[in-house]
C-alpha cells in the first residue's frame, strides 16, 4: 500500500483492548452524506460565482458600472478563492477539515445574502471578494474530506468523479437561477443562493465527521499573508491592466507580486510546518495538475464567463436565453464529468486532461465568426465540444491534484491545484474583456478572444502532455 491508499486514521478510535481496530458499519452512510454534503456545498459556491454571468448588464446597470470597470464584477469571488485556497487547504489538514468546511458554509450564506444588499460596485466586489474567500474554505476542504471517507482507491475515484460533477453542475445551475430570476429581481438570486449554503451548513453539523492529519508547530500565518497579499497584488494587476498596461498603479502592483512572492519563498523555506511543500513543484504530477488548474482558468473559464454577457450585448438575447445556452455547455460538462469514472485503467488522467483542452480548442475554433453573424445557431456545435472538455477537466483534475501530494496532505493539494485555476480565471476574465473591448467592434473582438482561447488551450494540451511521470 502507497502512502496515497493509506487512509488517515489519527481520528479514528483508538484500538480497545482485544479488539482490532476496524471500520465501523456506520462509516458507509457516513462517507455517503459526507460525499453529499460536500457536493452540495461546492455547487451552491459554484452556483454562486456564476451567477453573475448572465445577469452582468443588469447588475453593471443597477449599481452604475463603467465598462472598464465590469471585470472587478466577474473577478471579485475568483480573487478571494485564488488568494485564500492553498490558506484554506493548509488550515483544513492542520485544524480540522469539518471545522473549516462549516465556518465556510456558513460565511458563504452571510455573505452572499450581503451581496444582494450592495448599492455600489466596490461594496459588491467587496461582497463577492468575501464569498471567494469562503468558497475557498469550502472546496479546498471538501475533497480532505472524501479523502478521509474513502480511503481506498476505487472509492476515491468514484467519490472524486461525483464531487467533479457537482463542480460542473454548480456552474450549470448558477446562470440558470439567475437569469430565471433577473426578470424579477437579480438580488432575489444572492438571496436564495445565500440561504441554501446556510442550509448545508446546518445539516452537515450532524453528518460530517472530523479529520485532520496535525504536523505539530504553529500555524504558518506569515506564509499565508504574503502568499494571499502577492495573489491580491496579481489579480488587482491583470484587472486594471484591462484600462493600459503601461500605467503606474499596474506596474507597481506587477512588482509587488513579484517582490512578495520572493518573500513567501523565503519564508516557506524557513517554516517548520510550511503552508506549501516547495519540494513539490519537483514532482511532475503535482506541475501537471498545477497547469491544468491554470490552464482550465485561462482558457475555458475566462472566455465562458464573459461570453453570456457578450450575446446579451451583441446579439440581444435575454439573460434566460443565454443561461439556457450555458446549460448545454455546463450540462453536458456535468454529465461527461459524473461518467468520466469509466475512463479509469482504460486512459490516464494526464492524457484525459490533454484531452479535454483539445476538444475546448476544437469547440471555440468552430465558433469563429458566429457573434458576427448575429446566429447563436452556429455556437451549438462550439458549445457541445467545449462541454465534453469541460467534463474531462472537471473529472480529471480533483483526482489528480490529491493523487499528486500525501494522502494526509489532500486538502492542501487541492486547494493548490484551485488556486492556480482562479489565478487563471482572473487572467482569463481580464484578457477576454480586453480583447473584446480593444480591438475594433464586440464582433471582431470575440473572434480575437476566441482564438486565443484555442491556442491556450492547445499549448495546455501540450503541456501536460510533456509532463509525463518519470519510470
Amino acid at each position: 500500500m502507497t502512502p496515497l491508499d493509506r487512509p488517515d486514521t489519527r481520528t479514528q478510535p483508538a484500538r480497545t483492548a482485544g479488539v482490532p481496530r476496524t471500520l465501523p458499519a456506520a462509516d458507509a452512510p457516513r462517507a455517503t452524506s459526507t460525499l453529499a454534503l460536500t457536493s452540495a456545498a461546492t455547487a451552491v459556491a459554484l452556483m454562486t460565482y456564476t451567477a453573475p454571468m448572465v445577469t452582468l448588464p443588469d447588475t453593471a446597470a443597477a449599481l452604475h458600472t463603467s465598462v472598464s470597470a465590469q471585470a472587478w464584477l466577474l473577478n471579485g469571488t475568483p480573487l478571494g478563492l485564488a488568494a485564500l485556497l492553498l490558506v484554506a487547504g493548509s488550515l483544513a489538514d492542520d485544524y480540522g477539515r469539518r471545522r473549516i468546511f462549516l465556518a465556510g458554509t456558513v460565511a458563504l450564506g452571510l455573505t452572499t445574502a450581503l451581496g444582494a444588499l450592495a448599492n455600489s460596485t466596490w461594496l459588491f466586489t467587496l461582497a463577492r471578494v468575501a464569498q471567494g474567500a469562503a468558497s475557498a474554505a469550502i472546496l479546498a476542504s471538501s475533497l480532505g474530506l472524501i479523502v478521509h471517507a474513502f480511503p481506498t482507491p476505487r472509492g476515491r475515484l468514484r467519490a472524486t468523479g461525483v464531487w467533479g460533477a457537482f463542480v460542473s453542475g454548480g456552474i450549470a445551475a448558477g446562470p440558470l437561477l439567475a437569469g430565471a430570476i433577473a426578470g424579477w429581481d437579480w438580488r432575489t438570486a444572492y438571496a436564495v443562493l445565500g440561504a441554501a449554503a446556510l442550509v448545508v451548513a446546518l445539516l452537515g453539523t450532524r453528518a460530517l465527521a472530523e479529520s485532520r492529519a496535525p504536523r505539530g508547530g504553529r500555524p504558518d500565518l506569515a506564509g499565508a499573508l504574503t502568499f494571499g497579499l502577492a495573489l491580491v497584488s496579481l489579480v488587482a494587476a491583470l484587472t486594471l491592466g484591462r484600462d493600459g498596461w503601461l500605467r503606474a498603479p499596474v506596474g507597481l502592483l506587477l512588482a509587488a507580486f513579484l517582490v512578495l512572492m520572493a518573500v513567501f519563498v523565503a519564508v516557506e523555506r524557513r517554516s517548520g510546518t510550511p503552508m506549501i511543500d516547495l519540494g513539490l513543484l519537483r514532482h511532475r504530477r503535482f506541475l501537471a495538475s498545477s497547469a491544468g488548474g491554470l490552464f482550465t482558468g485561462l482558457a475555458v473559464i475566462g472566455l465562458f464567463s464573459f461570453l453570456p454577457a457578450l450575446l446579451q450585448r451583441a446579439l440581444g438575447m435575454s439573460a434566460m436565453d443565454t443561461a439556457w445556452l450555458f446549460l448545454l455547455w455546463s450540462g453536458l460538462s456535468f454529465t461527461v464529468a459524473l461518467q468520466a469514472r469509466r475512463l479509469a485503467g482504460r486512459v490516464s488522467h494526464r492524457h484525459q486532461l490533454a484531452l479535454g483542452f483539445a476538444l475546448h480548442a476544437a469547440g471555440v475554433l468552430t465558433m469563429l465568426g458566429a457573434i458576427g453573424s448575429g446566429s447563436w445557431v452556429r455556437l451549438l456545435p462550439g458549445f457541445v465540444l467545449s462541454g465534453v472538455g469541460s467534463g474531462l477537466l472537471n473529472a480529471a483534475l480533483p483526482l489528480l491534484a490529491v493523487e499528486s501530494v500525501p494522502a494526509t496532505r489532500a486538502a492542501m493539494g487541492s486547494g493548490a491545484q484551485q488556486t492556480f485555476r482562479y489565478i487563471g480565471s482572473c487572467a482569463g476574465v481580464a484578457l477576454t474583456i480586453a480583447l473584446v473591448t480593444s480591438t475594433g467592434g464586440a464582433a471582431h473582438g470575440a473572434d480575437v478572444a476566441m482564438a486565443v482561447s484555442a491556442g491556450l488551450a492547445a499549448l495546455a494540451a501540450a503541456s501536460v502532455l510533456v509532463l509525463r511521470d518519470r519510470a
